[in-house]
């Protein structure tokens, strides 16, 4: 009741009407929800800048949503192995799921971003993630858990169309690279001692030249992150010749 009433006397009324329609509930704390979505190309490139944009949010949310999607997974397939549910987690919460899931959502058009500051496709999956850290620090887990199951499971997932779908974009990019005869490198351009985010830095590189990077806390993580990336950079490419 309380977040209705501050819905109604508050002076960002249309933006919380915007997130009342996505999240099936009115904010207590907007300004959380409009940091979700802004993008660090619309902020001043300066480290005392971090805390402007989603990135750390996206951090949290990031968790969370790996946490409940294993949960879920945990009870929907009770006599799967743990490689299974492992692999389709993964799937689950890949950039190019979470990015789709993203955009059916409505989320590029609430976006805070400077289209000059573009890089890349996981920016609208990463304000998904960064929604859902928003939740847990505006409503707490169990709220951030429905969500997740009502809306994100409930409206636009499908676990069993996903079992068979393939993610190890890592395995395709080395097969094709074989295939190609090109020569294909993973690269760590950063390590977490020497990085702000305190992530792995990793860029593929095909020949000499760097196609993509991406960056996580886990090594294996981000060099998936990076193949998701130089995957769909590469198919792109062959459409167009």
């Amino acid at each position: 009741m309380r977040a209705v009433i501050r819905h109604w006397v508050s002076t960002d009324r249309q933006f919380s009407g915007t997130l009342k329609s996505l999240l099936g509930f009115y904010p207590n704390n907007v300004s959380l929800y409009r940091m979700a979505f802004r993008h660090k190309s619309s902020t001043q490139s300066s480290p005392d800048k971090i805390n402007e944009s989603n990135e750390r949010l996206e951090f949290l949310g990031d968790a969370i949503l790996g946490a409940i999607v294993a949960e879920h997974l945990f009870s929907t397939f009770p006599f799967e192995d743990e490689g299974f549910l492992t692999k389709l987690r993964s799937k689950v919460v890949s950039r190019h799921h979470l990015n789709n899931i993203a955009r059916k959502m409505g989320i590029p058009q609430i976006m805070n971003m400077n289209e000059a500051g573009f890089e890349g496709s996981s920016i609208y999956g990463n304000a998904l993630e960064a929604l859902i850290g928003s939740i847990y620090l505006d409503k707490g887990y169990k709220k951030a858990k429905e969500f997740i199951l009502n809306r994100f499971f409930g409206l636009y997932v499908d676990v069993h169309e996903l079992e068979a779908l393939e993610t190890d974009f890592k395995s395709r990019l080395t097969e094709w690279s074989q295939k190609e005869k090109q020569e294909l490198e993973f690269k760590v351009l950063q390590d977490p001692q020497h990085s702000n985010d305190r992530g792995f830095h990793v860029g593929v590189l095909v020949g000499k030249s760097l196609v993509s990077q991406a960056s996580h806390p886990s090594k294996k993580r981000a060099e998936q992150l990076a193949a998701e990336k130089a995957w769909a950079s590469i198919m792109q490419q062959e459409k167009t010749e």
